[in-house]
């Protein structure tokens, strides 16, 4: 079966009505927005401040907008008939993506705009910054799958909110707590590993090992995806 655009663009339509309609989900996904006009206000000094507004907005916009956006098709019903549908798997989690890649990407470039931040290498951080929305995306699909009301997924992913939006100072802990060395592989700790390494002059042959980092993130993430859709298909 090749793949459709066409059926894509139809679920991108539907979704893009349906977050129009519910007010919650759409102002929540605005707040980077009013932190980094704040943040403008007051100046970003370090890269880490900067990257406070990204990975908010990837956390807001690219994991819960998406979540909600399954888990209100699980809500209505509507998510088995798009399973049933001609519609393959991959046309149906682009469908339902693409408005959270979109929305997301213009967020961080207003955000950046407002915060003032220009990258010293812009190709290496617009590579780690799609591989990084690919994963919450991924984030906020499976966790949209798992869940059965927009409710209940504004519940579950408080603690993913947390870890990954803030996960980088878990590390200042980790002369006390060794455990909390872990927090430096997550993909947020990456991306400011990655955003400072590049700022200072680094280039891709020196920032690749947290490229390769968020990389296998995305493919963790979407294989678990992909594992609990088609389970979702014959339950």
């Amino acid at each position: 079966m090749t793949f459709s655009i066409k059926r894509s663009m139809a679920i991108f339509q539907k979704d893009y009505k349906d977050v129009m309609k519910n007010y919650f989900v759409s102002i929540s996904a605005l707040m980077p927005l009013f932190l980094a006009a704040l943040y403008g206000r007051m100046g970003v000094e370090t890269i880490s401040g900067h990257y406070i507004v990204f990975n908010l907005t990837f956390c807001l916009v690219a994991a819960y907008v998406q979540c909600a956006l399954i888990a209100e098709e699980k809500e209505k019903n509507t998510l088995r008939g798009l399973m049933l549908s001609p519609a393959s798997t991959l046309e149906i989690l682009a469908g339902k993506s693409l408005l959270s890649f979109i929305g997301t990407i213009l967020i961080v470039l207003v955000s950046a705009f407002l915060t003032e931040y220009k990258p010293t290498d812009l190709l290496v951080i617009s590579l780690a910054m799609v591989l990084s929305i690919l994963f919450y995306i991924g984030l906020g699909t499976l966790l949209g799958l798992l869940t059965k009301s927009v409710m209940e997924a504004s519940v579950v992913i408080l603690p993913f909110f947390a870890l990954f939006s803030f996960g980088s100072s878990l590390t200042n802990f980790a002369d006390q707590y060794p455990f909390l060395k872990m927090a430096e592989y997550l993909p947020s700790t990456q991306l400011i590993n990655l955003a400072t390494d590049s700022q200072a002059g680094a280039g891709l042959l020196e920032v690749w090992p947290n490229l390769l980092v968020i990389s296998g993130w995305v493919l963790i993430i979407f294989a678990l995806v992909v594992i609990v859709y088609r389970k979702r298909m014959v339950d």
